[in-house]
């Protein structure tokens, strides 16, 4: 195995070498690559969605590359080395668990969860600590997707007694929020209904948190369910010799209402 890894870094050492290394290699940087470390992180999740472990593996291989990359670009520029991004996830996965590597006992979950938690708020003191000011907030990344960067604002704010206590009144603000979008979008403020969406959106997430619901899986299983439903109407009608535009919308919606029953039953 560490050969395999020495090889790996030799040759992105090789292909990043400026008088015979590859040109479009030599011409990236940490912000060029983003796009790319982005692609190969959401292919690892397809390929785990979708069970396959030969492209799963692949695709492993395709993210580490990304790290790997990033590790050359910056030992090029003496900021850090691939064996330095190594030995720092090792000393946190130690630091984290003290149950493990230490004497720390967890009788619970929840006992782990906190002290894991509590490790993540020190190491951001202390990555924070020449600042003027500190939130709790600090350190949720700014680029995460919407709803994950939601989620986990929301989670640091409830560690820190931000939270409703449980979950009824989290469904009265779904409905409040939900009234205001109505109000907003009565107004005909474009700029004040976007405003109130996200709100919604907002509350929406939090009340997934409190029924212990992965919103960013929830939205994609969502998705992926109203696809095949629309796929079904698509058959229909193109078994009809017609276009999707030439049927009324009362006659696509029987279809999809057949498709939540044709689909619900495996086929």
């Amino acid at each position: 195995m560490l050969k395999n890894t020495q090889q790996l870094l030799d040759l992105m050492t090789r292909l990043r070498r400026p008088e015979d290394g590859c040109a479009w290699d030599l011409k990236q940087d940490f912000t060029s690559l983003i796009p790319y470390l982005i692609e190969e992180a959401y292919e690892v999740v397809d390929a785990i969605e979708r069970n396959d472990l030969d492209d799963l593996r692949s695709e492993l291989g395709d993210l580490l590359l990304q790290v790997v990359f990033h590790s050359q670009i910056a030992k090029e520029r003496g900021l850090f080395s691939f064996e330095e991004v190594s030995a720092g996830i090792c000393d946190k996965l130690i630091r984290r668990h003290p149950h493990v590597f230490s004497d720390a006992v967890f009788k619970t979950d929840a006992e782990r969860h906190q002290a894991w938690e509590q490790a993540k708020a020190d190491e951001r003191q202390e990555k924070n600590k020449t600042l003027v000011r500190h939130s709790v907030l600090s350190g949720v990344a700014g680029n995460l997707p919407a709803l994950m960067e939601c989620e986990k604002v929301q989670d640091r704010a409830a560690q820190h007694g931000f939270d409703w206590p449980d979950v009824p009144p989290v469904f009265e603000k779904v409905l409040e929020e939900l009234q205001e979008v109505k109000e907003a979008w009565e107004s005909g403020d474009q700029a004040h209904i976007q405003e109130e969406i996200g709100d919604l959106l907002l509350v929406a997430v939090n009340l997934a948190r409190h029924l212990n619901v992965n919103p960013e899986i929830a939205l994609k299983e969502s998705t992926k369910k109203f696809s095949k439903r629309f796929h079904y109407i698509e058959q229909q009608v193109e078994a009809s010799g017609r276009n999707l535009l030439d049927c009324e919308l009362m006659e696509l919606d029987a279809f999809w209402n057949e498709a939540k029953v044709f689909l619900k039953k495996g086929n």
